[in-house]
Order: C-alpha cells, then sequence, then structure tokens
C-alpha cells in the first residue's frame, strides 16, 4: 500500500472515532435525537488497542451514520455498546457477560480472534444472543454447529482450493506452512493438507509460531527451516505476527531468488496495515484473497473517505480500505436493516429473567438471561440478502461466500493483480474473459496468470526446492578446455573483463536437465586449465579432481567407461558413442577423363574396331560386284564409303543402299550385334557416372598393426589406452590429434609425408569430421561400443549430488504434461 493510503486510514480514524468517543460513544454520535426512535441494543467487541480494531471501529461508526442518513424514517436505531477485549480471551467472554447481563444487548459484532470468539459463542447460545463476527474466519468455528454464531466474512477454508490451485499451476512438490499456533492458524492446516494430499503435494514439516514468541525464538524456527530441502512456504497468520515473521526473514536473507513465499487472506487483505517496513520486507511475495467487485457505491464510498482525510478531490483509489472493514461496514448495514424489519413492538426490546433483579452488579456466568429480539435478529440476518460494499452479502450455512478469489504480487508498495482464481473456472487472468466465451473448463495452468516477480527481483520461476548439502557453497562444476570439436563445449572468454561465458550441446544439456529439475541448484562452472589458459591435462586427469575433492562433478563430452568407475560414478548416458576408424578414400574414377572406356574390356574393344573393319571390307566386295551406284567411285573411294557405312551403322545414320542379299544378311546379323552392344555400353557407363564407388584405402585395422603405420587419436581422450591395451598398436605409432582440421591434414599428408593412415575416435567425432570432409574421407571397420557420453560425480558421499543430473528419469518433477513436453 502508499503511504497516502496508511496516512488516510488514520486521518479517518482520527476525524471519526476521537469525535465520538469524545462525544459520549459510538451510539450517541450515529443515533442523534432518539426521542422517537426504538433504541435495538447492540454489543460491539473489538481491541481498540489494535490498529485493525481502531479502523474497524471508525468504519462501523461511519456505516452507522451512513445508514441512517439513507433511511431517516426507520422507526429503529442501534444503539452500539463497546467494549475492549483486548487481546484476552477471558476479558471477551467476561465482556460479552457484561453485555448481556447489564447492557442487555441482543446482538454482539465481534470478537476479532477467533480464540475468542469460541467462549463468545457459548455465551451467546445460552442468552440467544446472535454473535456477528467479520473477522473470526477461522475452519474450527462453524456457523452450522453453533447456531447463535453468523460469520459475516469468509471461512478461511474458502482459499484453500484457490492456493491448492496456485501451487498445482507452478508444479511444486512440497510446501512448508509457517503458522500462527492459535485457534486461527491451527484451524486451516488440516484442510490445507488435504488440499495439498489431492494435488500430489507433501508437507514435509509444519512450523508453528505463537504470538508472544520473541524475535530470537521467530528466528530459531526459521532457521530450523532454511536446514530443510523445501523452499516453497505458506504463511497463515494475523498482521501482527506476520509483519513481525517477514521482516526477520527478510534480514535473514530467506527471501531470495530460490524461494517461494505466500500469504492467505490474513495477510493479503490486511497489507497495508502491516506498516511500511513490513511491506519492503514482502517483495515478491504471492497472496490469496477475496475478489471484491469495484461497484459504483464502492468506489463513490471510497471517493468520499480521501474527500474527508485529504480535503482534495475524489480519486479512485482502492487502498483506503481493506476487505475487514468493507465487511464490518456491511455487518452494520445488514444487522440495521434487520433491526427495523423484525422489530413489532417495546416488549421485545427485553430480557427474560429467571432472576428478579433485571440486572447485576456482580457478573453471573449461569444467569445471562434470554433475549426476546436475539432469534429474531439471528433469523433475519441469515434470510438477508443484498449489496453491500463488498459484493453480494448473502448468508450460505450461516456465513458469507466469496465470488471468487485475487492471486497478487506484492512490488513495491503496492500489490499487483497477477490472476484470478473462481470454482468454476480455475486460474485466469481476468474474471470477464472466461464469462464472455464461455468456456466450460477447470483451469490450472501457470499460463493463465500474468508473469510474476519473485523474490530477490527475478522473473524466473523458483524451483522451490535446494540441494540440503549446497546451502552455504555452490557446487563446483569442471569443464574441459578445448581447441578441437567445440561443438560439445566451448569457453568464450570476455576480452575486456575476462569473464567466461559457455555454450555447446554439452552445455546445452546440463542446463536442460538443471531446468527440468524441481529444484534449485547453485553452482558455479570451472574450467580445467593452466595459466595459459589451456588445458591442464587429459580426461582422466580432470576426473581425477574429483577424487581430490577438488571439484564436485564434470561437465562435458565425458566418455563412460568402465576403468573411469573405480574413482567416480557416472549419470545416464545423454549421448549414444563408440570408437571406430575413419581413412581416406581412394581417387575416385569419375574423375578420369578415359571413364568412358571403362565400360568395356580392351580385348572387347580391339574385337568391336577388327569387326567394323571385317563388315566395311564385307561391303566392299559384295556390293562391288553388283555395281551399287553408292558404293561407286574408284576403289580408294569405295573403300571408304564401305568403311563409312559400316561406322555409321553404330548409330543408324547409315544412308547408302544395299542391293545384295547377301550383305543385307550380314548386316541384319552385324546391327543386332551392335544393338546389344550400345546398350550393354551404356547402362555399364551410366553405373559408373551416378553411383558413388568410394573405396577406403584401409578396412582392416590389423593390416594397419602389421605394417607398423602411423594412426591417429583424439588427444585427452581414452581411446589411446584403447589402441595400446585392446588392439595392439606400438605407443610409438600413435599420433595425438586435437581438431577437425588436424584430422584433415594428418589423413591428406598420408604414411609417406609425416601423416597417419587412418584416426581411431569417437563416432560422435568422426560425425562432425565427416560433416566437414564427406567426400574425402569414411568410416570403416568394426565399432568398439562404449556406454556414451555422460555427466560425473564422485561414487561415494556425493550420491545425491550425481542422481539430480538425471533429471526426469531419476527425479520424479511431478510437473503437468504441458509444462514437462514445453521443457
Amino acid at each position: 500500500m502508499t503511504a497516502m493510503s496508511r496516512s488516510s486510514t488514520l486521518a479517518i480514524f482520527s476525524c471519526i472515532v476521537v469525535l465520538v468517543f469524545n462525544s459520549g460513544g459510538p451510539a450517541m454520535a450515529a443515533e442523534g435525537d432518539l426521542s422517537r426512535k426504538e433504541r435495538v441494543k447492540v454489543g460491539l467487541l473489538v481491541d481498540s488497542n489494535a490498529t485493525m480494531g481502531r479502523i474497524a471501529s471508525s468504519y462501523i461508526n461511519t456505516a452507522l451514520s451512513d445508514f441512517y442518513e439513507a433511511h431517516p424514517s426507520y422507526r429503529t436505531r442501534l444503539s452500539l455498546h463497546f467494549r475492549n477485549p483486548q487481546n484476552d480471551v477471558v476479558l471477551a467472554a467476561s465482556a460479552a457477560l457484561d453485555l448481556m447481563q447489564n447492557e442487555e444487548v441482543h446482538a454482539i459484532i465481534g470478537p476479532e480472534w477467533s480464540s475468542q470468539a469460541k467462549f463468545v459463542i457459548d455465551l451467546g447460545i445460552k442468552a440467544q444472543v446472535p454473535i456477528i463476527s467479520f473477522s473470526a474466519t477461522s475452519p474450527s468455528l462453524s456457523p452450522t454447529q453453533s447456531r447463535y454464531f453468523v460469520r459475516t466474512a469468509y471461512d478461511d477454508c474458502s482459499q484453500v482450493e484457490a492456493i491448492a490451485a496456485l501451487i498445482q499451476a507452478f508444479g511444486w512438490r512440497e510446501i512448508v506452512p509457517i503458522y500462527e499456533d492459535t485457534d486461527y492458524g491451527n484451524g486451516l492446516i488440516p484442510y490445507l493438507t488435504d488440499a495439498f494430499q489431492n494435488i500430489d503435494t507433501r508437507v514435509p514439516y509444519r512450523s508453528a509460531i505463537h504470538p508472544t514468541a520473541q524475535d530470537i525464538d521467530i528466528l530459531k524456527e526459521l532457521n530450523k527451516v532454511m536446514t530443510m530441502s523445501t523452499r516453497v512456504f505458506l504463511v497463515h497468520m494475523t498482521a501482527t505476527l506476520g509483519s513481525r515473521l517477514f521482516v526477520l526473514a527478510n534480514e535473514a536473507g530467506m527471501l531470495n531468488e530460490e524461494s517461494v513465499w505466500i500469504v492467505t487472506d490474513g495477510l493479503s487483505s490486511l497489507l497495508d496495515p502491516v506498516g511500511s517496513t513490513a511491506m519492503s520486507s514482502m517483495q515478491g511475495v504471492v497472496g490469496v484473497r477475496p475478489y471484491v467487485p469495484m461497484s459504483k457505491r464502492l468506489k463513490k464510498f471510497m471517493e468520499k473517505q480521501l474527500n474527508i482525510s485529504h480535503g482534495i478531490s475524489p480519486t479512485s483509489g482502492s487502498e483506503t480500505v481493506n476487505l475487514f472493514t468493507l465487511w464490518a461496514y456491511d455487518t452494520i448495514w445488514a444487522l440495521a436493516m434487520v433491526a427495523e424489519k423484525q422489530w413489532t413492538s417495546s416488549d421485545q426490546l427485553r430480557y427474560v429473567r429467571p432472576s428478579k433483579n433485571r440486572k447485576m452488579a456482580a457478573l453471573n456466568f449461569s444467569d445471562t438471561g434470554i433475549s426476546e429480539m436475539g432469534p429474531k435478529l439471528l433469523q433475519g440476518i441469515i434470510n438477508l440478502s443484498f449489496y453491500g460494499l463488498s459484493g453480494l452479502f448473502e448468508m450460505v450455512h450461516g456465513q458469507l461466500q466469496p465470488s471468487g478469489f485475487e492471486i497478487i504480487n506484492v512490488l513495491g508498495n503496492e500489490e499487483k493483480i497477477i490472476g484470478y482464481w473462481t470454482p468454476k473456472h480455475g486460474l485466469s487472468k481476468t474474471l470477464s474473459n472466461r464469462t464472455e466465451e464461455n468456456r466450460e473448463y477447470y483451469s490450472t495452468s501457470v499460463d493463465d496468470l500474468e508473469p510474476v516477480l519473485w523474490p530477490g527481483k527475478t522473473p524466473k520461476e523458483p524451483k522451490g526446492w535446494v540441494m540440503p548439502t549446497l546451502k552455504d557453497t555452490k557446487m563446483k562444476i569442471a569443464v574441459p578446455v578445448k581447441t578441437g570439436f567445440s561443438e560439445f563445449f566451448k569457453i568464450h572468454w570476455d576480452q575486456r573483463t575476462g569473464v567466461p561465458s559457455y555454450s555447446g550441446f554439452s552445455y546445452d544439456m546440463f542446463i536442460a536437465v538443471v531446468d527440468a529439475l524441481p529444484f534449485y541448484i547453485p553452482y558455479e562452472f570451472v574450467p580445467f586449465m593452466n595459466a595459459s589458459r589451456q588445458s591442464a591435462g587429459t580426461y582422466d586427469e580432470m576426473l581425477y579432481q574429483i577424487k581430490l575433492q577438488k571439484v564436485d562433478i564434470v561437465v562435458g563430452d565425458i566418455t563412460v567407461v568402465a576403468n573411469r568407475s573405480n574413482y567416480v560414478d557416472f549419470t545416464l548416458p545423454y549421448s549414444e558413442s563408440g570408437v571406430s576408424m575413419v581413412v581416406a578414400i581412394k581417387d575416385d574414377e569419375r574423375r578420369n577423363m578415359w571413364i568412358f572406356l571403362r565400360p568395356l574390356s580392351w580385348d572387347l574393344w580391339l574385337t568391336i574396331g577388327l569387326s567394323f573393319v571385317l563388315t566395311g571390307l564385307i561391303v566392299y566386295f559384295l556390293e562391288g560386284r553388283h555395281q551399287n551406284e553408292d558404293f561407286g567411285g574408284s576403289r580408294s573411294e569405295q573403300l571408304s564409303t564401305s568403311l563409312w557405312f559400316s561406322f555409321s551403322t553404330l548409330v543408324f545414320a547409315h544412308r547408302e543402299k544395299v542391293v545384295n542379299n547377301r550383305t543385307r544378311l550380314v548386316l541384319a546379323v552385324w546391327i543386332f550385334l551392335l544393338l546389344i552392344i550400345t546398350q550393354s555400353y551404356t547402362a555399364s557407363l551410366a553405373s559408373l557416372l551416378t553411383v558413388e564407388r568410394l573405396q577406403p584405402q584401409y578396412v582392416d585395422v590389423q593390416e594397419l598393426v602389421r605394417k607398423h603405420h602411423h594412426v591417429g587419436y583424439q588427444k585427452g581422450s581414452y581411446v589411446r589406452e584403447l589402441l595400446v591395451r585392446d588392439l595392439g598398436f606400438y605407443e610409438s605409432r600413435l599420433v595425438p590429434l586435437n581438431s577437425a582440421e588436424e584430422y584433415h591434414e594428418a589423413l591428406s599428408n598420408g604414411i609417406g609425408n609425416g601423416g597417419v593412415a587412418a584416426i581411431f575416435a569417437e563416432t560422435p567425432y568422426i560425425k562432425l569430421f565427416l560433416g566437414k570432409y564427406c567426400n574425402e574421407y569414411m568410416m570403416v571397420g568394426p565399432t568398439y561400443k562404449n556406454d556414451g557420453f555422460g555427466f560425473v560425480g564422485i561414487s561415494t558421499g556425493v550420491t545425491p549430488r550425481l542422481i539430480l543430473l538425471e533429471g526426469d528419469l531419476e527425479c520424479d518433477s511431478r510437473q503437468n504434461q504441458d509444462e514437462r513436453d514445453r521443457k
């Protein structure tokens, strides 16, 4: 709330309450001339020493003045008789008894606290005086079980479903209630526990704090809570104790980015009276409070109060009143309506007593008397229905029923409304949209709420759960410093500040797993490097840092192998892997300009050539005898024409006519042979030109071992041990390589120019390499399987730190399916 709103409330009290008490009491100020009006005595039990009691008293007197100003012709007037029970159960009971015996009131408004109301209700039942409370909201008080108890407020149970829907929307699986150890606080806890059980949310601990607890006691309880893993807290307290709690919790650093604080309507409806200090300590807190529609009458009422307190033009602020003051105001209007409606004669306004004395100097619990007007007032207020400042005033089973709840977020000195909850539609950003669209479904989705600014001023949704061993320290995560294949993990150094940033597939996988976990992990990356920002050793040496307790886990492209599990433990693999061999391919024959000769063998080419010549000579001799003009001329011309004729039949382009039947017979056989030859040649040549015929230079690992060829391997990986121990390579024949460019250079140079014959590496690296040089190299030979890439942690003592990295496979986040799919 704003400072203006708080000062306006106090101004209202000073202008009205002081005037009232100085002029002879509340009754005199509100009633005016009672000479012709019937006085209906009503008791008022409020703690004038408390802020809420003073504010409520002022609005009760305002309600009396407004009501009889609007209804001057009414025959009755409420006569309020004030008693201050303070915050004491015995004083409340004695004050109620005094009002019944000595003042003979026919109804009692109050008391404020549920613990006081228990005893007063018993007296009301005995005297048949309705006890009407606008602030005793504990479920332990039931109007259905206590006939003469009327709650002109909402039962605390009514907010339970709204709170459960909020918890379910964000997917928190554990919650710790911090509540006031009174009837008010204890009464709601069983209902909350049942509601949380229905949405599969655990309550691992309950923190009860008595209102008389000292600050040191509250801090001890808060420290106890902080030793647990759960970071979702539900605070159910009155404003007095709740404001102290939040100030101490904020000073202790508990309102941070990893925690969630939710308040019930006991605090959220009274955020203004808690004071500016408490408000500043509640930044990021989310609350649930009943929805009050902004009617024209309510807006006019608030403008009037602002005019009285400030003497300025009307404004539309809603901070000058809170929900309990509206209920107090409406209670007076309801009781005044019922008194006028039920009154018929002065005889009703009396007590029936078994004792002869009408009034007693000493209080006697056995002789309260019986009010004749009380039962009628009770019946009338239960059946009454009208629209007050707080909305529809209608009793259902002796108490008001909410139409919905607002979800608020404390920001600065204000409460931002981030959504609404209704029994029919669940969560929604607005109340009107669901009505207009007529959607018949119940929502528990966080998408139906406005963005929230959480404690620590972060928009990122808290996990609501932390590792208890990481309370004061961050998890140290070693990461590799790579010069090649940075697609898996890469460190970017800021040239100006020297602060590193990270990227790569392994990094993205780790962040995705952490984000999917239902709890918060504080961590920091520690690059495994020397002073010159180069890698400080092999992957095995980096993993051994876990054994030395210098780091907690290792994140990167770490292969899961058996010998490493002697001193570290692995998560489930996030990528398949294995060791294969990559070699250069032989020259592609398609690049040869003489490839068109390949479909036929040289013997066949020679036979075809001789056949052309022989066929031409046969045509020359046969057609020359018949004096064929197409083959005429000199002998040389005839011979050349015959040879051309033979070659032109290859493509059926010959134009010369033959007249000899023997020539036709020879040509028929020849052309048939040519058809077969050309079709076979075309098919073979097409196959050579279209089908890739990549041939590796080496396919047998043992051939490389026998010939003592140099082979390469990924520097720093476990492949070196595999080649020496399992495959039999000499260590002197192994060449460490870092990057895809070094792979390419070594293979392209070959064994004769200081290169290598083959490279053994894990398949993820080979796939990245072949993605750049797919036309020059290929993966051949068997694949030596391993368990793939995983994250690494210590094998003893820190098992939870390792298990948490297995994400949803080991830790069930229990989020709804839509949210799980989105992550």
